[in-house]
């Protein structure tokens, strides 16, 4: 495929999302409307404007990542929606490259950041990665790099991963029973002793009875009076 054919690919792919009925689309349509400039003008317009405020705009490296996320973000959910398997591979595939191309950005943009251009240069690769042809960036990186690294270290990365997981289970049984114990210790703690019991006091009645009736005097006694 030669580069006349990547750009009618690309030219086909733009036109068919053109004709899409999306968010995009409808208000490309609105200010198609409004000004009489058809869209795909504006859409291209767009485009260059957003490759000019690239190399000198401020904020390019978040409009670089919404490029590199958005469009490929709303392909993969419209393939997870489809009967075709085919096309999740391919946006599955893209979604690893950004991973690593993002893990090793972490660790170099402090360096990259001062690079002319760098920003734009980085959005031309991920278009190159998202690009629709066979041969792109995603498919190539992907072949040629993460693949054979994959494969060469499937089982050490299968057997450490298995290691941890055992590991972090076995730890978090171990926590889990260390304070179901130490709930139960301050529980135990913390649960006040019964109440003593307390006698009443008697009734009126009993306290009564209780007391010693007068003795009545005697018959001599009555006698001598």
């Amino acid at each position: 495929m030669g580069l006349l054919d990547v750009f009618n690919s690309i030219k086909v792919k733009a036109e068919n999302f053109l004709n899409e009925k999306n968010v995009v689309t409808d208000f490309l349509a609105k200010l198609e409307e409004k000004t009489g400039i058809k869209k795909k003008i504006i859409a291209a317009g767009a485009v260059s404007l957003t490759g000019l405020y690239l190399v000198y705009g401020y904020g390019a490296s978040l409009v670089c990542n919404l490029i590199g996320f958005v469009y490929p973000a709303y392909y993969s959910i419209k393939a997870i929606e489809s009967l075709n398997k085919e096309d999740d591979t391919k946006w599955l595939t893209y979604w690893v490259v950004y991973g690593v191309f993002s893990l090793g950005e972490f660790f170099s943009d402090i360096f990259l950041y001062w690079f002319p251009f760098y920003y734009a240069f980085k959005c031309l690769f991920l278009l190159w990665c998202m690009a629709p042809m066979s041969w792109n960036g995603s498919q190539i990186i992907y072949n040629k790099v993460v693949r054979p690294i994959f494969l060469r270290h499937e089982a050490t990365v299968d057997n450490m991963v298995s290691d941890i997981s055992g590991k972090a289970m076995s730890a978090a049984e171990n926590l889990t029973r260390e304070v179901l114990s130490t709930l139960v210790k301050n529980k135990s703690l913390v649960t006040p002793a019964p109440p003593e019991t307390k006698s009443l006091p008697s009734s009126s009645g009993e306290t009564s009875s209780a007391k010693v009736a007068p003795s009545l005097p005697s018959e001599e006694q009555r006698s001598v009076r």
